[in-house]
This record gives structure tokens, sequence and C-alpha cells, in this order.
């Protein structure tokens, strides 16, 4: 049995939690708001909140795509759609902004654009326009022009600016941005007992962002381990020189984390890079690596930290590998049946330490990358110390280059040295032709990242334009 709040109904089911909670929305409970789109999370038609009691009591409150959320990943939360934002007689703030700035034609992207900035103003964090481009950002409209749907954002954050944060909840239900029953959900999501249910050999789901993509039907129908209710596997630590990641932390979680941010002030930058925040509230570290995409942002960035991940199986017994030997081959990984990837692990960065992240894709958000690269080099004075280099979409596996950071040690920077560790890497990548670019365009992209690395880690000691000279 299932059990949660949609919109301001109480939900207990028995429907098999594998189901999309999209599926369940509008066939189900017959809310026909909630669009159905490209059904792969990127067009964000199918929006809705989900809301999560926290341990103060307050209900944190995050945009995702149903269409590739398990049903089960419901459970003891509130779940909020378009037409649980209406308002009796009158529009909402966030309504009444796409009306105002002709935001909207054919209406079929309109309300998930309306719950996504319903999201916003449910931050308790201040928010700025930019906050609000981000908000959106997973959010596609092909008709109306989407400058007048940022005008309307600007409207909702101009008028958020004057948010009481000390009872935000009482301040957006008199400002018209949400009706008054999201008051009661705290208390009524308390009365609800969440069950952490586990079977055995069976199809484990986490966030759901990658298998419900291209196996949503299959997963309908079997028996499906959703890990997202182990709460073993969350949470972000530090002791010491060391950090340690629950497997089922989201990219959201690493950008909003503080001691994230101390260690890698350009966290926030790099991650919006990857993917819509929609996804990023839903999509788990350890299960972008287990998807083995030759390209994945986070494997790549977790590459270059050199993390170890610890993994355990059926019986509890755990071992730990580093992540540059997880992959053999493509889709091909050191995980056995009814092995899961419980925690990753990495050595803080400290001050003689530079870290960057880079990518290139056909759009700036929601995009794959053709290439990506991200750099942890450790230098004393001009003298490269450590490194470790990692490059996407130039071999069959998250391309972690052994050869070029090994040539790069005990090595002063400078434009020769680089140009030299170029060419080692050109001989370590092999790149193919498909539709992100042909292998010579590739090879370019991963020169001119490495590149890219050094003049912005050491701009005084390395120019571009003599780089490429």
């Amino acid at each position: 049995m299932i059990e949660f709040i949609l919109n301001n109904k109480h939900i207990k089911t028995a429907e098999h939690n594998g189901i999309t909670l999209l599926d369940f929305i509008r066939d189900n409970q017959q809310l026909k708001g909630t669009k159905i789109g490209c059904r792969e999370g990127d067009c964000g038609a199918c929006t809705v909140l989900i809301g999560t009691l926290q341990e103060n009591k307050i209900v944190n409150y995050q945009s995702i795509t149903s269409c590739i959320s398990p049903l089960g990943n419901a459970q003891g939360k509130h779940i909020v759609t378009v037409d649980g934002t209406n308002l009796q007689d009158k529009l909402t703030t966030a309504q009444q902004a796409m009306t105002d700035n002709y935001a909207t034609q054919c209406g079929f992207c309109t309300p998930g654009f309306v719950v996504s900035l319903t999201g916003l103003a449910l931050k308790n964090t201040f928010i700025s326009y930019g906050d609000g481009l981000n908000a959106i950002s997973g959010n596609i409209c092909r008709c109306t022009g989407y400058k007048s749907i940022e005008k309307a954002t600007k409207n909702v954050i101009d008028s958020l600016q004057k948010k009481d944060t000390s009872n935000p909840i009482k301040w957006l239900v008199e400002n018209n941005y949400i009706p008054k029953y999201f008051a009661t959900i705290p208390e009524r999501l308390t009365a609800i007992i969440s069950e952490n249910k586990s079977t055995k050999n069976s199809n484990y789901v986490a966030g759901g962002t990658d298998l419900y993509v291209r196996n949503a039907d299959k997963l309908a129908e079997e028996n499906i381990n959703l890990l997202t209710a182990n709460n073993e596997l969350t949470g972000i630590s530090f002791y010491k020189d060391n950090c340690a990641i629950g497997a089922l932390a989201t990219v959201t979680d690493l950008m909003y984390n503080n001691a994230m941010q101390v260690y890698f002030p350009e966290i926030q930058s790099f991650l919006k890079l990857v993917s819509s925040e929609q996804i990023r509230n839903m999509a788990t570290l350890a299960g972008n690596f287990v998807n083995a995409s030759p390209i994945g942002d986070m494997t790549i960035l977790f590459l270059a930290l050199n993390c170890n991940i610890t993994i355990k199986n059926a019986d509890d017994k755990l071992r730990t590998i580093a992540l540059k030997d997880f992959y053999t081959s493509y889709k091909i990984y050191d995980l056995q049946k009814n092995e899961i990837i419980v925690n990753i692990a990495f050595e803080v960065p400290d001050s003689s330490h530079h870290f960057n992240f880079e990518k290139v894709s056909k759009r700036t958000h929601l995009d794959i990358a053709s290439v990506n690269s991200a750099i942890n080099i450790k230098t004393s004075g001009n003298t490269i110390e450590n490194v470790h280099l990692a490059v996407g979409g130039v071999a069959p596996i998250p391309k972690y280059l052994h050869k070029t950071s090994a040539f790069l040690v005990n090595k002063e920077v400078n434009i020769e040295v680089l140009k030299e560790a170029n060419l080692v890497m050109q001989k370590e990548i092999a790149p193919i032709s498909d539709v992100r670019g042909s292998s010579d365009y590739k090879r370019l992209l991963a020169r001119q990242l490495f590149f890219a690395h050094f003049t912005k880690l050491f701009p005084k000691k390395i120019s571009l334009t003599e780089l490429v000279a």
C-alpha cells in the first residue's frame, strides 16, 4: 500500500509502485492538467512538486518530472499538480504573471511552468532572477517565445522579495501563491508512517531518471526495489580530510550543501550545466555512475576527485574500489547481481588543489555533453605534484586519463608541457563519430577543454592564444 497526499487529498493505493507518477495522476485520479509530453523528463509538461517533511516540521518542496518518477517514491510525501495550486474564483500569482505577459499560446506547456514557478515561491531562501531562470530551465515552450515567459518569471521574483520568511506559508496564501490547505500539510504528513519495504532479487530503482526513460513500461509490471526509502544511503558528511556521500544524494543535494560550496566555490555553476532543476532534484549520484554513460557529467566530475565507491551485496558484505577502476567496457562495470553502491568517498582538496569542470553541448541547459572534462590538480609553486584528469565522450567508458595524468606529475605549468600533454591525451582517447559530433570534432573539444582548465586555473601563467598558436 502506498500512502501520500495528492494536492488536498489523502491517497492510499494498492497500485503497482513501479507505474509512473504521471500515469497515476492522469489515469487513476483523472487530473488532466498534468500533461504527457516527451516521457523522457525533457519537456517539463508533466512537472509536479514533491514535498518532503523535514525534522523541523517544515515541508521542503522540489519540482520533478512525473513521467519518469515511480509512484512508490511518493510514499509519505505531498504531491502537488497544477490542479492543486488553483485558487477559488481567481488566478494564482504565477498564473496571473503568465497571463499578464501573454506567456501562453497553445497552453500545453503552461501547467508545467506554473508548477515550477509555484515551487520557486515555496523555497525558503532568498530568490534571485537567476534562481527563477533555473527553476524553469527544464520547461520547454515551442510556440510563445521564451522572453514573455522570462518576463512572467521576473514578475514572480519581484513580488517574492516582500515574502515574510518568518511565516512563509501564511504569506504565500495571503498573496495568492498557494491555496490555504498547504498550511495543514505538515501535520497530515506526520500522520503517515513511511515503510521501508525491501524485496530481494528485483530491479533497484532510485530517482528513475535514466531507467524510466528506457524501461518505464517494463518497470510498471515487474517487482522493483525502491532505494529512496533507505535513509542509510543519504547524506553528505565530512570528517577531517575526507568527504562521504550517500549513494542516494541528488545533484541538488550537492549543489546546496554548505561544506561542498566551501571546498568547491564554483560547484553551483558547474552543476547548473547538469540537466535541469527537475532532473537535478531526482537524479542520484550513484545512479549516474551505474548509468555508465561515457559522458555522464557527475561521473566525470567524481573521476577527477579520484573517489572510491563502497559496494554492498545482498548479505550486507562491503567492498571498496576506485571509481576509475569501476568501468571495463561500454555499459559494463564491476557490479554484480544484487549489489548496490552505498557510499562515495574522496579526500577533500586543500588550498594547494585546483578543481575545474568544463562541458560542451548543443544547448547550455538540459542537454547531454558532446565532450565534458574535469581536473583536480595539486601544485607546489609552479610544479604539478599530483593530477587527476577525466574526459567524457571520447571513449566507450567515462575516461580517466591515466597516462596523461601521470605525464603531468612533476612537470611545470607552462605552455610547452601542456602541448606535450595534449599529444599524450590524443593517443589515450578514441572518440567515435555520432550525432554529437565527428571524432575529429571531439578530439578538438577534448584539447580545448584540457587547455581551458589551465587557462582558467592559472590565468597568469597560461594564455589560450599562445596555446592554440
